[in-house]
This record gives C-alpha cells, structure tokens and sequence, in this order.
C-alpha cells in the first residue's frame, strides 16, 4: 500500500498518514526526549487531553515508566505509541553499548525491546525504531556495521511477527546507512525519524524515503531551542522574523508555522513540552492551511544548520561537528 494521507472527517486539512504496512500514524505526536518520570506522566496527560494521540519516546530517555503511567491514564486504544532501542555499537552515547558480535547483538536486541514494554507496562508498541545505525558519528554504514543493523532488524521483523509491535523503522538514518536494510526480502522501514525543520529541510532524504514508501518523522522541528548546548549567536526559529512574517498572515505563531510547513509535507512532526499551554497550543495547526506561496517562502529558509549534532571546541575555541573529519561521517554526504 502507497503511504497516503488520510482526510480528517471535520477538515481538509490531513491529520494521519498511512505506514507502508497499512498501519495509520498521527502526524502529529508528543515528543518525551529530556523529560523524567513524573515530567512525563503528567505530558501524556495533557496531551491525550489537548487531542494528541501519538506519545513518542525511547529506551535510552530513561522515562518510558512515566510514559506507561500516563497511558494507563488515558484510553491507550487511541494513542500511537513510538519507542526505540540502542544499536549495539554505540559507544558515544548513553548506554554506550560495545557489542559487536551478531549473537550477542541480536540477544541484547531483544531484552532491549522486552524491557521496553516491561517498562511502559505495554502488551504491544506500534512504532518501534532502531535509533540509529550501528557506530553512528564513527564508522556508520560499513560492511561490518551494515551487518549488525541487519542483525537488529532481523530481531525487529521477529517482533512484528510475533505482534509485539505494529510496525518497525529507524531513526537517524542517511542514504547510505538505509541502503543496508533495503531489499534482501527484508521488511522496508515504515519510518525514518531525523531532525528536519525549516533550516534544515531534508527534501533529497524525504524524495528518497518516498521513492522506497517510507514515511519521514520530524524531530526538533522547531529548532531545539531547549537544547542545552544552545550557544548564543545559533539561530533561533521561534524569533526567526521571516518566519512570523508568514505567520501573521493566518494569525499564527512561529512554532504554528514551523509544525504546519511539514505536515503538508507529510512529513510526522513530534515538537516535545511539557507547558499545558503549549501542549494545547502545538494542537492548532489544522485550522490553517498554507498556499503553496507560502510553502516555497519557508522553503527558501533552508540553510543546512543542524542543532542535533554532537559538538566540539575547535581550534579556534568555535564548536565544531565532532566526527565531520570521519570518512565515514554520515552528514558530509548531502542525504
């Protein structure tokens, strides 16, 4: 089945899209990276309350007890449920796994995923996602590599067999490194969740995610401007002028426009919070629709800057991309 969009009965304006299994995804979630426990239980809450019906976290958030405290206080049939688990080589990262061998590999593969429902108290998952390739930011998409993302994929398929889950995809996935788990009879990845907003557009990633029925997420759609390692002088999106000056024609705000420019896109968009008055707000974004003049001025915002990559002083005393000297670095190709 070709991902489609589906039409909300009450407006045009689309509020779900159709996985390459059939399966139907908000497009718009909750995202929980950063949050506690209590932080979010209480999110899940309030966003099942403000209409939110899609709940994204991961193994290594560390608050997918909070998340299942706060789907047992909702109806848990209405919500999409989007978690992931490590790659098994992934030293830079929490929780810094070093496994290379296949059988080792798959086994923490599926404790993983089991603890993941252990801790969200959850029958079944209907997202799950390998969040990233094995040694990403070191030696992503070798052959050796290549072969321990097979070897995790092979445990995913078994999961979605067994109806564990509903459907499985990566996160932070390039070109090349998708190239790994396409064709050889495997099952295509319904989902590939990286960060893309209005300065960093993904378009050649999303024409190829589109060419192989996978379905783009979107996370940092607003820039991250609660990421910690902000430095003063980035650029910031919610104050970006050129952005508000699309937005006041609807009425709307800059994270409005930001939320909007990719659901039309159809691209799934999980901006995360834990404010009541934003989680409701981030809801108001199918009352509007933008033209497609408006859609090719936020497309001229492109500029290539990634707020979610692992940073390091530089000569200079500037941060720089950690690994971009790595030849296998997976940004320094441009998709």
């Amino acid at each position: 089945m070709r991902c489609a969009l589906l039409l909300a009965a009450a407006h045009a304006a689309p509020k779900t899209i159709v996985l390459n299994n059939g399966v139907e995804m908000p497009l718009l979630s909750l995202g929980t990276a950063g949050f506690d426990d209590a932080e979010s239980e209480e999110a899940v809450k309030l966003a099942y309350k403000a209409g939110i019906r899609a709940i994204d976290t991961a193994f290594n958030y560390y608050n997918q007890k909070g998340v299942g405290r706060g789907l047992k206080a909702v109806n848990r049939s209405e919500v999409f449920l989007v978690t992931k688990t490590t790659p098994c080589y992934h030293p830079q990262a929490p929780p810094r796994y070093n496994i290379s061998n296949p059988i080792e590999c798959a086994m923490q593969t599926e404790k993983d995923i089991l603890s993941n429902l252990e801790q969200l108290q959850e029958e079944y998952i209907d997202l799950l996602l390998l969040h990233g390739p094995n040694q990403f930011g070191a030696a992503s998409c070798t052959k050796e590599t290549c072969a321990l993302d097979a070897v995790q994929w092979g445990v995913y398929e078994t999961m979605l067999k067994k109806g564990k889950v509903r459907a499985i995809g990566v996160s932070n996935y390039c070109s090349s490194c998708l190239s790994c788990l396409l064709g050889g009879g495997r099952v295509t990845p319904a989902v590939n969740q990286v960060e893309c907003h209005p300065y960093l557009q993904q378009e050649e990633l999303l024409q190829h995610c589109r060419k192989h029925n996978i379905v783009l997420t979107a996370y940092s759609p607003l820039g991250g401007p609660e990421r910690p390692w902000a430095k003063e002088g980035e650029p910031t999106l919610l104050d970006d002028p050129k952005i508000k000056a699309v937005a006041d024609k609807f009425g709307k705000s800059n994270a409005h426009v930001c939320i909007r420019f990719q659901i039309q896109r159809g691209i799934v968009v999980i901006p995360k919070s834990v404010t009541p008055s934003r989680i409701e707000d981030n809801m108001k974004v199918f009352d509007f629709e933008m033209t497609e003049e408006d859609l090719n001025v936020v497309r001229g915002f492109h500029n290539g800057w990634r707020a979610c990559v692992p940073a390091i002083p530089g000569p200079d005393g500037k941060d720089v991309p950690r690994d971009a000297s790595h030849p296998f670095y997976p940004f320094n190709i441009p998709y």
